[in-house]
This record gives structure tokens, sequence and C-alpha cells, in this order.
């Protein structure tokens, strides 16, 4: 079984959990920079931003896990700061980090959907990477399976429905959803970044932000049901419903403004209009692309519950 600690320096203890989640954010940091140089933005504005987020998502994703989680922490309501910080909610933390870049981003007079593009891609990263913390922690599993990859849970890690009386450690193993998260990040990261570099001229700036969201949301919604004790809304995993939410909203945004662009395409120029008016016009493209990131991102922060649900599926 794998051990949750990495190393000792005298009364300091360091958790791989927290070893992963910082070298995601060396990922994160790696795939952001050749991004944004490849796009010619600051990278100062970018590690600042990312300074800002990664505090905002780790806020989030604590605020979610405690809320999903909230039976654990009613006795003793101080444990939810005291250490160890190993129950993290990817959607709060989505959530929360990404209404902090984009409130960054205003604050400096950047596009906010250009710099969407290259940040979001760090959700990516960070799973790829940060989701083995959930390894070393012995959560994030699903069910019982007969796979070859499945893995063993000590008997203390496990919740009620799978006691060792009757799924014995020796005989029994289970879906490791934080594999199959990490997996999903990384072919999700080499798909989207191909795309990004083969059909820039067919892309508008925010259909890469807009296309990681549908991603991320898939894979998510398609483990939620693997996993058990889960905060729920009237009996419907609350995830499931906040990420049927992202892909309706992200894949309706990319149809309707290609649509709108096809449009404008075959309308052509007015008769007159000159260079500076066609520069104009996409300047002010560009304009409402931010504004639509924006309002969708607005949108999400002021109609789903800002509080997260655990990102593993058992945490005891």
């Amino acid at each position: 079984m794998p051990d949750p600690i990495a190393f000792s320096i005298g009364p300091l203890t360091i958790f791989w959990y927290g070893v992963c989640y910082a070298l995601g954010l060396v990922a994160v940091w790696l795939v952001l920079s050749s991004e944004a140089r490849r796009n010619g933005l600051d990278l100062g504005i970018l590690a600042n931003g990312m300074i800002i987020v990664a505090i905002a998502a780790l806020i989030g994703g604590r605020l979610y896990h405690v809320i999903d989680q909230w039976q654990l922490y009613a006795p003793n309501p101080i444990n939810i700061v005291l250490p160890p910080y190993s129950g993290l909610g990817a959607p709060g933390g989505l959530l929360l980090g990404t209404l902090a870049g984009v409130l960054y981003a205003r604050y400096k007079r950047q596009s906010v959907a250009v710099w969407a593009d290259v940040g979001t891609l760090g959700i990516l990263a960070m799973q790829a990477v940060a989701r083995w913390g959930n390894f070393f922690n012995q959560e994030l599993y699903g069910p019982p399976t007969n796979l070859p990859w499945g893995i063993a849970i000590d008997c203390a890690r496990r919740i009620p429905e799978y006691p060792c009386s009757l799924y014995p450690v020796a005989t029994t193993h289970f879906h490791p959803l934080f594999l199959y998260e990490s997996v999903s990040g990384i072919i999700g990261l080499i798909v989207l970044i191909f795309i990004a570099r083969r059909f820039p001229t067919k892309l508008i700036p925010g259909d890469v932000a807009l296309l990681v969201l549908t991603w991320y949301a898939a894979t998510r919604f398609l483990l939620e049901p693997f996993r058990s004790d889960n905060w729920t809304f009237f009996g419907v995993p609350t995830a499931s419903i906040v990420m049927a939410t992202i892909i309706v909203a992200c894949v309706g945004l990319i149809v309707v403004r290609h649509a709108r662009r096809r449009g404008a395409g075959e309308g052509g120029p007015e008769p007159g209009e000159t260079g500076g008016d066609a520069e104009a016009a996409e300047a002010g493209a560009v304009d409402e692309t931010d504004s639509a990131v924006d309002e969708t991102v607005d949108a999400a922060d002021g109609g789903l519950p800002v509080a997260d649900e655990t990102d593993r599926a058992v945490e005891l």
C-alpha cells in the first residue's frame, strides 16, 4: 500500500499529496509559458496570475470539499483549516480559480478570451499530474473491479459500503478513478494543443478555453456514476448537474459564435470599407468574444453553487 508521507524534516512532514500538487503547478507553468510565448503574451502577467488563480483554486476546492463532506467536520470544525489538506474538490477550485483569472485579466486590461485559451490548458496539465496525490492518499476510487489495473485499498481507507469482511484486501481491487482522470488530462492536453496550433485560422478567441472546459466536464460527467457518497441535489450528484451545465453552455457558445462568424463572412465587407474598418471590426469581434466568455463565467458563478464536491470518491 502507498505511504501518504513522502519524507520528514524534523517536525515537518511532507505528504505526497502536496508534492503532487506542487509538481502539477510546475507542469502548468511549463505548458502555459510555452503557449503564452507562442501567442506573444506577457510572462510576467502569467506568473502573477498563476499565483492568484492557484490560491483561489485552493480556497474554492477546499470549500467544496468541506460542504460535500460536512459530516466529517461538523464535530470539530477547526479541522477545516488544520493539516493534512488532502480534501480538495475540483469543481469548486475550477469555479473560483476561473473567476479569479477573469478578474485579474480585466484588472490588467487584457483580452479575457485570449488568456482563457492559454490558461485553461493548465486545468488539464494539473489534472494529469496532481491526481496522483489521490493514489498516495488511497482516495478517489470507484467500485470493485476485476480489471488488471484495479488497486487495493486499506480497510481504514474504505467507505462502509465495502467492508473488508465482505471484500478482503488480498482479493479485492477498485477502479482507480484518479488514474482515469490523469489519463484524460494527458490526452486532452495533447489533442487541444494540437488543435490550437494546427487550426489557428479556424478558431475564434475563446474556442480553446471552451473546448478545454467541455473536455474536463465530459470526463467528470462520465466518471461521476462510479463515485460513492457524493453530495447530491434531489438525489442527483451535484457534480453531474454542474458538469452537464458546463458542457451544454460551452458547446452552445461554440456553435452560436461560429454561426455568427459564418454569417458575417458570407456578407463580406461593406462597399467602401477600408482596411482600417476591417481591423476595427475584427477588434470588435474579439471584444465581443471577451464579453461572451465573461458572461458565461459570471453566469456559472452566479447560477451554480460555489461549493465543491470532493475530488475523491472516498475520504474517511
